[in-house]
């Protein structure tokens, strides 16, 4: 066993989770000057880049080039992919730990919160998390059913998420058709019968968590007017008091945003998008056949709360929506994963700063946390980068303090050799470079960015060709 304290010692390190937090941790690592890492990075999907790949919406092409850059840090010879390998079925924590001396978790947000109302779940309603999933050809979504043959749909919440579900809704097919959005997806699009789209936020406009450049987006739609309340999207009082207290430019911009969309004058698009505001789901009203007919929704009202932050509170005001389709979108949950320690109430994996806490709340060493299932659904691909830097900042620290897992065997093709005798289909970085290839050459031929693989083993196919 190395001495941790001499310099350029080598450690085993396993990241469970291929998308931008486990990419950037593996950058963090690779740029110290004190160690050197060897990464094997697993990811239960033979495709790695996690929501890069298959969550971030298909006419957003500019953002999936990020990519580039998780290209580039796998290309260091000390790191390997291990795609098609599922964390707690074909490698238990046991195995890691035998083989590692760090193992960091960055498995994702991969459910959605409930609204805990009845007729939650009627046919037609959905989570955002399916829709965006099946669009983007998610193998696990690809059979996905949803009745397009509805003229209206609600989609609760008001987050950039749910704006590119309302997006999808209201492009043309002209529009997704320069996109990579699976190719079953687009051609149910294209025959959808949605006219209208609402979202729905429970606060005001001040507090809606989507971006200026998601709002900009939205007020500048070929294909659908954008319609606003001019009651809902005048700030309150108490909000007015908050931004004269704390100057928040994106905030202000974002109102001006709206009043500057709600003079726009309806020119007859073929779709409609509402946006409304101050409004909670109370109940989602279905018919005999166990579809919806309509969502009843409360007005609310905003107060200060004790703690000075700003929060709904509904008034006896009621209202109905006539809606086929129902999708909420109000937030992200981590999925326990086996033998990890998991907070229920966060929905994210037990940790301080990326340091993994058992019952008694100490670290547990050797383990670590990155990404959303470290710190919940909160920022941009970006806000990764410095998330994960923080654990690695954490890791570097426990090494110098000789406080790491101490693995039985350190030979890279040893924990290569167990994988292949419980899963011989996983792929390697390489053979996934073969399938980005022969994506981006399909979609070459249809004029669009990429045609995506979307069945499993057609995936696997084409990376052992």
């Amino acid at each position: 066993m190395n001495d941790a304290n001499t310099a350029n010692t080598k450690y085993n390190v396993a990241i469970i989770g291929s998308g931008p937090a486990g990419f950037y941790a593996a950058d963090h690592l690779f740029k110290n000057k004190e160690h050197t890492f060897h990464i094997d990075m697993y990811d239960r999907l033979p495709t790695p880049f996690g929501l890069v790949r298959l969550g971030v919406a298909p006419d957003h092409q500019k953002i999936k080039t990020v990519t580039r850059v998780f290209d580039k840090i796998a290309q260091n010879p000390n790191f390997r992919f291990f795609g098609y390998v599922e964390f707690g079925k074909d490698i238990k924590l046991e195995d890691l730990k035998k083989h590692y001396h760090i193992i960091i978790f960055a498995t994702g947000a991969q459910t959605d919160r409930t609204m805990n109302i009845p007729g939650e779940d009627l046919k037609g309603s959905h989570t955002a998390t399916e829709f965006v999933a099946w669009y983007n050809g998610h193998p696990d979504y690809k059979e996905r059913e949803f009745d397009l043959s509805k003229e209206t749909v609600a989609i609760i919440g008001v987050g950039n998420v749910a704006v590119d579900v309302a997006r999808i809704f209201c492009l043309s097919e002209q529009e997704l058709r320069k996109t990579d959005i699976s190719d079953y997806a687009l051609e149910k699009l294209a025959k959808s019968n949605v006219k209208e789209v609402y979202m729905i936020g429970r606060r005001g406009p001040a507090q809606a968590a989507f971006t200026n450049p998601e709002l900009k987006e939205l007020g500048n739609l070929e294909n659908a007017d954008l319609i606003l309340d001019n009651e809902e999207i005048e700030p309150d009082l108490i909000t007015k008091n908050f931004l004269e207290e704390n100057e928040d430019k994106q905030t202000n911009r974002k109102l001006e945003l709206l009043k500057e969309f709600s003079s726009n004058k309806e020119t007859n698009k073929n779709k409609k998008l509402h946006i409304r505001f101050l409004l909670s789901p109370i109940e989602i009203a279905g018919s005999d056949d166990n579809s919806i007919n309509s969502i009843k929704l409360t007005r609310n009202e905003l107060y200060k709360s004790p703690d000075g932050s700003i929060r709904p509170r509904s008034t006896n005001e009621k209202i109905e929506l006539d809606v086929g389709l129902v999708f909420r979108s109000i937030g992200y949950r981590g999925v326990p994963l086996p033998d990890v320690p998991f907070n229920e109430d966060w929905g994210v994996i037990s940790n301080e700063k990326g340091r993994i806490l058992g019952k008694d709340k100490i670290h547990i060493e050797g383990l670590y946390a990155t990404g959303w299932i470290k710190r919940g659904p909160t920022g941009v691909i970006g806000t990764n980068k410095t998330d994960s830097g923080e654990t690695v900042k954490c890791i570097i620290d426990d090494i110098a303090a000789n406080k790491f897992n101490k693995p039985q065997v350190v030979e890279p093709q040893s924990i290569e050799s167990l994988i292949k005798e419980r899963n011989d289909k996983f792929i390697n970085y390489k053979q996934w470079q073969k399938v980005d290839q022969s994506e981006i050459e399909r979609g070459q031929q249809l004029g669009r960015p990429r045609l995506k693989y979307t069945d499993i083993e057609e995936i696997l196919r084409v990376a052992k060709s």
